[in-house]
């Protein structure tokens, strides 16, 4: 067997013991600061991650490192209170781990959100924005032998955002109010933030907003068909060379924490409509 299906394999079943027979739905995977959806999960198995085989600690800011499984929405789901991302220097294989394990227990919807920072002129702080596709400047998580139990070698990625999911999502948003963006997201390395000269040049890519995660997890989620929502919290905006401003990594989670309120009901609904 394929190292990287023996860690899987163990790691789900580990995850299955814990969960005692609860069957989730969907997946949702919540970025810096947004953690609070989890608050809103009832009758919660609680997870972290470092239990977990094969799984190490999550050290980005705003990251608590749970798997919470419980019922939103009248829907069992697996949230994931952060994340693993390429930056804090784990191979792909194990940023992509968690999803992995997601689609093992049975998962056929994934939710992913995260803080992002904006290109688009139109966006302002605090704004939601619905992905509709995106660019990855990350390296691409299956590359290597391929692991057939998930599926092909070379998955189709024209529509990596269901779109009858953003339909759905635009309908439920409209309904409570809450305006939503929507845009092409792309996601690069990091640990720092953009100069302005390359938010200029992802602008110049047709990226709306920029990041440094969900294209890996999106990637290996519609490989094994899971259908995929994504949506960001706008938490900063680009600047020009000239402005005497510092990206300030805690005011991110700070507005993301704000916006995190919102989202939570659009995902409810949504969870509740699947």
């Amino acid at each position: 067997m394929d190292k990287r299906m023996s860690v899987i394999e163990e790691a789900a079943a580990f995850m299955s013991s814990w969960l005692d027979g609860r069957k989730p739905v969907a997946g949702v995977i919540l970025g810096s600061g947004l953690g609070q959806l989890a608050e809103e999960i009832e009758d919660p198995i609680v997870v972290p991650y470092v239990r977990v085989p094969g799984f190490p600690a999550a050290t980005a800011v705003g990251h608590k490192g749970n798997f919470i499984c419980g019922n939103l929405g009248g829907k069992c789901v697996l949230a994931m209170q952060g994340r693993y991302h390429y930056y804090e220097g784990y191979p792909m294989d194990t940023v992509v781990l968690p999803i992995r394990v997601m689609i093992k227990l049975g998962i056929k919807y994934l939710l992913v959100s995260n803080a992002a920072g904006a290109m688009n002129k139109s966006f302002n702080i605090g704004d939601l924005m619905l992905i509709r596709d995106h660019i990855n400047l990350l390296p691409n998580p299956l590359i290597g032998p391929n692991l057939d139990e998930f599926g092909p070698r070379f998955p189709d990625m024209t529509c990596a955002y269901d779109l009858a999911l953003q339909d759905r999502m635009l309908k439920i948003a409209e309904k409570q109010g809450v305006k939503l963006q929507r845009g092409i997201y792309v996601s690069c390395t990091g640990p720092t933030y953009e100069t302005p000269a390359e938010y200029t040049y992802y602008a110049s890519m047709g990226a709306d907003n920029v990041g440094m995660s969900v294209t890996p997890e999106v990637i290996v989620a519609r490989h094994a068909g899971i259908r995929v929502l994504g949506m960001s919290v706008i938490t900063d905006i680009a600047h020009e060379a000239e402005d005497d401003y510092i990206t300030d990594e805690n005011e991110i989670v700070r507005q993301a924490d704000l916006a995190s309120r919102k989202m939570t009901g659009l995902f409810r609904e949504l969870i509740s409509s699947l």
